[in-house]
């Protein structure tokens, strides 16, 4: 059944082009270059609307994903679909996030648009790269796998940590799915529950152009386009090879399950504009999970792929570490032996795992290669903190491209796609998805 009409409903009336989500934040967008470009000063200090944006979005995060998965899982016919779900996704993240790293280590080698800078070492200090190589050392792979046991039972939706949310999500959602009808009055109320915590992500949305003209604005304010300098060519090459991998290696997946990696992305592109706007993946995070329901994935494979997916399956985050960790040892005139690049690759396999989550995730990861990895100096990574803030938003859409695709195909594996309505969806990717249209009914 269409999620828009039901029992011969009409559906929505065709928007104008002015009330269109990503109409409006491409318009704010261009504003806050145009202002962060002309009045620098000001648009500097317009930071805390994109931070105020951020923080909104983030406080429905948590409910989102809690409801999400434990009226998905509570649904289930048999408790061994959440563990076969599980391990299909986290199968997919791994093989996909190390083919970033290796396709960020080969485009590197090739391109090496660190090569002429001639940066001594011992010259290159920075505070801000102390502070990071602090937080590196910090998350361990131990520490992250205990920080996702949370304090208390309801302590994860007041912090608002992912995966300590989807923990208890999980074991909830099993505990109301094995207790039979007892459990039925609960899952009822929240299905119920679902319908507000939606509208209120509608509510939020209609929010967001101002939000991306604040960050776009602060951004351009703050670090102007001419300081990126001689660094245009990482910069050119980082998103030139993430637009490839996204178009060729995600798009030939695309291909064997049978939908369009462009029809996808014209299906997501409000979250996509949004992301580029805010620089913040989490800013997308409730829509795209709506969308991925709308578009015929179960809701208890869209509440385990994409919370997880947005600490392990980081393709954008894992081209860039690999890339930059290259582009640091060429403008130091380091060369890297075959031997050195592979303990690099296997490193940041590791450690691109430890730091997930993390505020500034790319950066700490970079961080924590780079630590163990003495050959490249950790004191390189002030030679990229300027463009980080470039380099993050191409991150950003990349990883969220890369979770929307990798739920369609989990979702697939699993049979626990609805075709029918996903061939509609994607056949009509700018059909309805101008907004979350949080008011129409879901069968559940």
């Amino acid at each position: 059944m269409d999620i828009h009409t039901e029992h011969g409903s009409t559906p929505p009336k065709k928007q104008k082009i002015y009330q269109i989500l990503y109409v409006q934040v491409i318009v704010a967008i261009a504003l806050g270059i145009l202002l962060g470009h002309f009045y620098p000063d000001y648009g500097a200090s317009l930071k805390p609307l994109g931070d105020a944006f951020i923080k909104l979005v983030k406080m429905i995060i948590a409910p989102v994903i809690f409801l999400t998965v434990v009226t998905g899982i509570s649904g289930m016919q048999h408790m061994g679909a959440v563990g076969r779900v599980a391990g299909k996704a986290m199968l997919y993240f791994f093989t996909f996030s190390t083919l970033a790293l290796i396709i960020g280590m080969i485009v590197g080698n090739i391109i090496r648009p660190g090569d002429g800078l001639n940066i001594d070492p011992l010259t290159l200090h920075s505070d801000k790269v102390t502070e990071y190589a602090a937080k590196a050392h910090d998350a361990s792979i131990v520490d992250f796998l205990m920080n996702i046991l949370p304090t208390t039972l309801i302590s994860p939706l007041v912090s608002g940590e992912i995966l300590q949310v989807l923990f208890v999500a999980i074991i909830f959602g099993l505990s109301l799915a094995a207790i039979g009808e007892k459990g039925k009055p609960i899952v009822s109320f929240l299905n119920n529950l679902t319908t507000p915590v939606f509208h209120l992500v509608g509510m939020l949305m209609k929010f967001a152009p101002i939000g991306a003209f604040g960050a776009m604005a602060f951004t351009i304010g703050k670090y102007g386009i001419s300081s990126i300098g001689n660094l245009m060519m990482l910069i050119a090459t980082f998103y030139i090879t993430s637009l490839l991998f996204v178009l060729v290696i995600l798009g030939l997946v695309a291909r064997y399950n049978g939908f369009s990696i462009l029809n996808l992305i014209r299906y997501i592109k409000d979250e996509l504009w949004l992301v580029l706007g805010t620089s913040s993946s989490e800013a997308a995070l409730p829509s795209l999970m709506r969308k991925m329901e709308k578009a015929g994935c179960e809701k208890s494979v869209v509440g385990m792929v994409i919370p997880t997916g947005y600490s392990f399956n980081l393709d954008g985050t894992n081209i860039y570490m690999t890339m930059a960790a290259l582009f640091i040892a060429q403008a130091c005139n380091i060369e890297l032996t075959l031997t050195q690049q592979f303990t690099l690759l296997l490193v940041a396999m590791i450690s691109s795992k430890g730091a997930a989550g993390v505020t500034g995730a790319g950066f700490i990861t970079l961080a924590a290669t780079l630590s163990v990895v003495p050959s490249v100096p950790i004191a390189g990574m002030a030679l990229i903190l300027g463009i980080d803030r470039f380099m993050s938003e191409c991150r950003a859409l990349t990883n969220l491209v890369g979770n929307a695709c990798a739920t369609i195909v989990v979702a697939k594996w699993d049979n626990a796609l609805d075709q029918t309505t996903f061939d509609h969806t994607m056949k009509n990717p700018t059909l309805s998805t101008t907004d979350i249209n949080p008011t129409a009914k879901l069968d559940t």
